[in-house]
């Protein structure tokens, strides 16, 4: 059984947004415009994800010392929990809710992962903040095993599923974009209790390669890809205006490398950054032909 999960939230909300892009960009909208976020949220699930993930990924205490106020941590989270609530409750579909534990600096650059020190505490933050109103975590965009590592451990402890998806250097899918390689990223979380192995915000090319490596570990894996031309483009505290979106990538082109996921053993499958709802619904249509009656 295929499991769908939602699409990229940050640029979904750019798109629906009048203001200019932040470095909090996702979270700022939190401030300045929440339905916007239940909106997104439900056009996911209408458009049939059976996970959305919360909005908060721009939200971790450093990031927020230095691109916002320290003292907006509990309030943005509180209002990521609530817009998602909010969707389920609205759609009537018993959808899961996913806890988003994202890169503590920033996306794509293993260099400023912070000292492993930070990352427990930090993590442990994120985890307890969350737990009583999520059904899983996912740890996503890890550039680094020991921050996947760290992540991993924080969500354990709450006894919640904990997924770990990994972003793939663009060129080769088959290395986190530390250039370790992702066979051993993976089977290091699954050592620490991770129920399932992912790849995202990476080209989907990136995740046709890296599937092989994700299979063999005795867990559920997939993937979830971005509609950039260069993600790795994008500094540390930076904006997503300095990125270009792929032209081309339609949901029917999207889907057909999903197809090829599908074929290689993935169950996880969903979208990233500039992957939306028609995204997302294609997907769907997609994966009934791999349903079997039992399912």
């Amino acid at each position: 059984m295929i499991t769908l999960l939602d699409g990229g939230m940050g640029q979904e909300l750019r798109k629906r947004s009048q203001k200019r892009a932040s470095a909090l960009w996702s979270a700022q909208v939190m401030m300045d415009d929440p339905a916007l976020v239940t909106a997104a949220h439900r056009d996911y699930i209408d458009a049939g994800a059976d996970i959305i993930i919360t909005n908060n990924y721009a939200a971790t205490p450093l990031r927020l010392a230095r691109d916002g106020d320290p003292t907006w941590f509990e309030p943005l989270h509180q209002a990521a929990l609530d817009a998602a609530h909010r969707a389920r409750r609205d759609s009537g579909r018993a959808v899961r809710i996913a806890g988003c534990l994202p890169p503590l600096v920033a996306s794509y650059h293993a260099d400023v992962v912070p000292d492993d020190a930070t990352c427990r505490r930090d993590y442990e933050r994120l985890a307890a903040t969350q737990a009583q109103g999520v059904d899983l975590f996912i740890a996503e965009t890890m550039t680094l095993t020991r921050e996947a590592v760290a992540a991993t451990r924080a969500a354990r402890a709450h006894g919640h599923a904990v997924w770990v998806a990994f972003t793939v250097d663009d060129a080769d899918g088959g290395r986190l974009r530390s250039g370790e390689r992702l066979a051993d990223a993976a089977q290091a979380v699954v050592a620490e209790g991770a129920e399932a192995v992912l790849v995202n915000c990476s080209a989907p090319e990136a995740l046709t390669r890296a599937m092989a490596d994700l299979a063999g570990h005795d867990v559920p894996f997939g993937g979830y890809a971005n509609g950039f031309e260069a993600a790795a483009e994008l500094r540390p505290g930076g904006t997503v205006e300095s990125l270009a979106a792929r032209e081309g990538l339609t949901p029917e082109a999207y889907a057909r490398h999903v197809q090829q996921w599908i074929a290689a053993g993935a169950t996880l499958v969903g979208g990233c950054c500039e992957i939306g709802p028609a995204h997302i619904q294609r997907i769907d249509a997609l994966r009934r032909g791999f349903r079997t009656p039992d399912d």
